[in-house]
């Protein structure tokens, strides 16, 4: 049996052996400045391997960089020996059943970079749509504060930089000598992560205003690529910040838009009542609008699409060619079969006008003009970079307050009209929607609300740091002593308010994790650290207050099992086995272990069967381990922690 590595991976490792896979003749070694022998790239056999020139440092290029851009790197790339921990009593059942735990969406308690890297592998490439609103470095606001001060080793051995809160939220003010590099320190490792969540079709919005837009913009065009900028929306807020007279006041936020690769589409968003208003006319087919079928706008001339110039007979049996304003030759919006394919479908119209027929450079401009219908069921409207039909942070404010019945409970939530319009344009029906900077949950009510109104069956993974609520607001007298108290109650409320407004069968619930240390003793992971005289207290390699199940949720994520898997608890021979997806995972964390459940596991034929470390009953057990899954089930993977 295989060990289960407990710990989330390490992306640079993994980086080196693919490099090393693909050119393995530029491997060799060197001396660091102690003198000590370590792996390296020769970039002169690397250069010549790939024919492309190798920059060196002082070498003039493109790019854009801070000071600690490089350890930035290093700490997006570093594995930890960290856990996700249910806690089921926060949790919310499918129907809304206080601690139900069949729900599919997902809260996660814990500083954001440490549950990015928990998740990666579970839900690489399964994201649809990200949204985060991280602080805008306004100079008065909190931000994530990394170590950078050890190196990788020491980070990847370390469980963690923060105090028992897991805070590690600092004012940065603009005094800061490092203002903007701080922030470009806490941003760039989480959105290097994230880009991997996503699903080659799949988006990322940001929010942020001017204070960080012009670096955002830089860092994501080199994570995401230029080419897969989508666009910059912009959305008024309803008020206006800055009292510096010398100043223009800013009454805009903006949402940055990437996707992860070209296949990306936006949806269109649903009509409004102005737009329905277009649609007066009506036949057998339903309410139409008529389009004049001569192209306006750019590209309209003959020669740009010459095979779209072609004359069409007019009700009066003259023939008819699109010309421009000003006369000239323009050209028609559809091929010439296209056409023929609207006529036979009784979707051309033809309008007379006052003018005579006249001819021009040997074409006949005629009174009749054709028009194409446009019928408006199924119709969408393209989106547009200016959202000036959504309301201003007063009015979520306003929202929230209702919800919660606390005024100022949070300042500046996003409304979630924003984010139900963000989820319309990018999600398919069943996607899944991730906010790693989640605040008071807009994206989950959002959720929520589009799933009622789509018949959709969308998930959320919501992730937030549990900042201590200030014990003057109004929030801390409310009872809510930190952000996620804030947001999990409110993704309690919404989903009771949705159902009882619509009473839609969709997931109104989540399942509440916190990221905490590993079940895992530091001898599970340097075994040969330990010195035989401490040997006493590691018989078990699992810390004491861990549960089974919290060894399941590791287990999990370590082989990349969903978190919004169906978990049964089931009893095989007398010992307490967990059965995820439907037995694709039997895990059976018990000591004392006999054959007899050993082979009723292998018998039913999982995926994975997973047991801890010395873990049978005796030696006869163990001796037939392997053989009993060779017997019953010899694909399964068996592994131990």
């Amino acid at each position: 049996m295989d060990k289960l590595k407990m710990h989330t991976p390490d992306i640079a490792e993994e980086n080196y052996k693919k490099l090393a896979a693909l050119f393995p003749d530029a491997i060799t070694e060197t001396r660091d400045e102690d003198g000590n022998i370590v792996r390296a790239i020769d970039k002169d056999v690397l250069m010549q391997e790939i024919n492309t020139k190798v920059i060196d440092d002082g070498q003039e290029r493109y790019q854009f960089t801070w000071p600690d851009k490089r350890k930035s790197m290093v700490i997006a790339n570093a594995p930890i020996a960290k856990t996700l921990r249910f806690e089921k009593e926060k949790s919310v059942g499918r129907d809304g059943t206080p601690g139900g735990v069949d729900s599919e969406n997902i809260y996660i308690e814990g500083d954001n970079l440490d549950a990015l890297k928990l998740l990666q592998e579970t839900y690489l490439g399964k994201v649809k749509m990200i949204y985060i609103d991280p602080p805008y470095n306004t100079g008065n606001d909190f931000i994530y504060e990394d170590d950078f001060g050890q190196d990788a080793s020491e980070y990847a051995d370390n469980s963690g930089q923060t105090d028992e809160e897991g805070n590690r939220l600092v004012q940065n003010s603009e005094s800061n000598g490092r203002f903007h590099t701080d922030w470009l320190n806490m941003i760039y490792p989480r959105l290097r992560i994230a880009r991997d969540f996503l699903a080659d079709d799949g988006v990322i919005f940001i929010s942020i205003d001017d204070n960080e837009l012009e670096n955002l913009l830089k860092i994501c065009n080199e994570i995401f690529g230029e080419s897969n900028f989508v666009g910059t929306i912009s959305r008024a807020t309803g008020t206006t910040t800055g009292q510096d007279a010398n100043k223009i006041g800013s009454s805009l936020d903006y949402c940055v838009v990437y996707a992860k690769t070209q296949t990306f589409s936006l949806n269109g968003i649903d009509l409004d009542e102005k737009d329905l208003k277009r649609f007066n006319l009506e036949d057998s087919h339903g309410k139409y609008s008529t389009l004049q079928l001569r192209k306006t706008g750019n590209a309209d001339r003959k020669e740009d699409r010459p095979n779209m110039f072609y004359g069409l007979i007019a009700p009066d049996g003259s023939k008819v060619f699109p010309f421009g304003p000003s006369n000239y030759l323009s050209r028609w919006r559809v091929s010439e079969q296209s056409y023929q394919e609207l006529l036979d479908k009784d979707m051309i119209v033809w309008k007379k006008g006052k003018e005579e027929n006249v001819e021009i450079d040997g074409y006949m401009k005629s009174s009749w003009t054709p028009y194409v219908k446009y019928y408006v069921e199924g119709r969408k409207k393209q989106v547009s970079n200016l959202f000036q039909d959504i309301e201003g942070n007063k009015k979520a404010s306003l929202v929230l307050k209702d919800l919660l019945g606390v005024k100022g409970i949070f300042d500046n939530p996003k409304p979630v009209e924003l984010l139900y319009r963000l989820i319309q344009i990018s999600v398919d029906k069943e996607s899944i929607v991730m906010d790693f900077f989640s605040g008071s949950a807009t994206t989950a009510q959002a959720v929520f609300q589009f799933n009622a109104m789509k018949e959709s069956d969308c998930q959320f993974i919501m992730v937030q740091l549990p900042e201590k609520c200030n014990e003057k607001s109004e929030a801390y007298k409310a009872g809510y002593k930190t952000i996620c108290d804030i947001g999990e109650e409110r993704i309690r409320r919404a989903g009771k308010k949705i159902k009882e407004e619509t009473g839609a069968d969709i997931d109104y619930g989540f399942r509440c994790f916190k990221v905490d240390s590993s079940n895992m003793k530091d001898v599970y992971y340097a075994p040969a650290e330990v010195e035989q005289l401490s040997l006493d207290g590691f018989e078990d390699n699992i810390k004491d207050d861990r549960t089974s199940e919290d060894l399941l949720i590791q287990v999990m994520l370590d082989l990349g099992i969903l978190l919004s898997s169906d978990i049964e608890m089931q009893n095989i021979a007398g010992k307490k086995v967990f059965s995820v997806a439907d037995s694709y995972l039997l895990a059976c964390f018990d000591k004392d272990v006999t054959e007899e459940t050993v082979t009723e596991i292998a018998k039913r034929k999982p995926f994975y069967a997973v047991f801890r470390d010395n873990s049978m009953a005796n030696d006869s057990v163990a001796a037939n381990f392997e053989q009993i899954f060779e017997t019953y089930s010899p694909e399964t993977v068996r592994k131990v922690l």
